[in-house]
């Protein structure tokens, strides 16, 4: 009915009890599903592309169990110690100066399934 193409996200949170609660809204990518670019056949942001121009849209699958840590502000300076992991993907988005609640990035750490 709103004639979107591409992606739409929908965050959701469990709470302590066990109650699912939706968030967000997002009529675009979005920061929950960035994991998916390092942990999944197709990232978010390449269904996004192929909706867009037309292109056939990927069944997407997981192929690695991955645990995402944002980078907020002093989070930077840990990542000599991602780095030297194997299985640590970093994205960093250019950002010169970390200041306190400021989002510099992700890391995917990766584990198989």
């Amino acid at each position: 009915k709103i004639g979107l193409v591409g992606v739409l996200a929908l965050e959701l949170f469990v709470t302590k009890d066990g109650k699912i609660v939706a968030n967000e809204i997002a009529p675009r990518t979005h920061n929950s599903g960035h994991w998916s670019m390092d942990a999944c056949n197709v990232s978010q942001f390449e269904q996004h592309v192929r909706a867009v121009c037309g292109l056939p849209v990927r069944q997407p699958q997981q192929h690695s169990g991955v645990t995402m840590v944002n980078l907020i502000g002093d989070d930077v300076k840990d990542l000599p110690r991602y780095y030297a992991m194997d299985n640590a993907c970093v994205h960093l988005y250019g950002k010169t100066e970390a200041r306190e609640g400021r989002k510099m990035g992700h890391v995917n750490v990766l584990k198989k399934l």
